[in-house]
């Protein structure tokens, strides 16, 4: 009995072994138009096992990648797209930068910082006013969805003073209450409970129609 241990280690799981057979039998062909048109009809078989990749872009194209990569990038055939080789495949993406700023509050998140940090540059003060009462309202919203109680607007104050090192200041004729109000609006169920009234349709319908059916059972007694 042939075991998997004993064979050759499959290159794509996804197309099995006989697939990768397959492969290995147009490998083994030494008429080039014949391995031509036999890497064609392969590439039809490949389709049908993965239909998935229909709905990638270029599907085809992958096709062939995965052709070449089950043959070891060994396969000399004529393929209608560009022959990619084992570096250009196998190439590791770049290691993407992660940021490794600490936040100070978390519960408002990197974006209020950074709103922060925009606002002390503006050198305009009434955009630099406007843009503290933005600032401020964004974190009272942020602060409720967190916490889910109300918070005092001192403590937002304070916080955006602290965040701001004090070039940010929130004065007492603005408003910073703006967005929780309206959030707490939408989220406040709409009352469509109708008072009293109800006819035939309460508990449980019928109306009077119980009471018919008596008398009229009455009648034929």
């Amino acid at each position: 009995m042939e075991y998997n241990s004993s064979r050759d280690k499959l290159i794509l799981k996804e197309y099995g072994r006989h697939v990768q057979k397959i492969v290995e039998a147009c490998l083994a062909m030494k008429d080039r138009d014949k391995r031509n048109e036999f890497s064609k009809e392969l590439i039809e078989l490949m389709g049908q096992l993965n239909p998935h990749l229909r709905n990638v872009e270029d599907f085809r194209h992958k096709l062939w990648d995965h052709l070449f990569i089950m043959s070891d990038y060994q396969l000399d055939v004529d393929s209608p797209y560009p022959i990619k080789g084992r570096a250009e495949i196998e190439k590791k993406p770049k290691r993407l930068p992660y940021p490794q700023s600490r936040i100070k509050y978390k519960h408002y998140g990197k974006n209020v910082e950074t709103l922060v940090a925009k606002a002390i540059k503006t050198e305009d003060p009434d955009k630099q006013a406007g843009f503290t009462q933005c600032i401020g309202n964004f974190m009272k919203l942020v602060y409720q969805n967190w916490s889910r109680e109300n918070v005092n607007d001192e403590t937002v104050k304070n916080d955006l003073r602290l965040l701001s090192k004090g070039a940010l200041v929130v004065s007492d004729e603005q408003d910073i209450n703006s967005l929780a109000r309206a959030n707490k609006m939408k989220k406040r169920p709409d009352d469509t409970r109708s008072k009293g009234g109800g006819g035939k349709f309460r508990h449980g319908g019928g109306g009077g129609g119980g009471m018919n059916r008596n008398k009229h059972f009455k009648k034929k007694r």
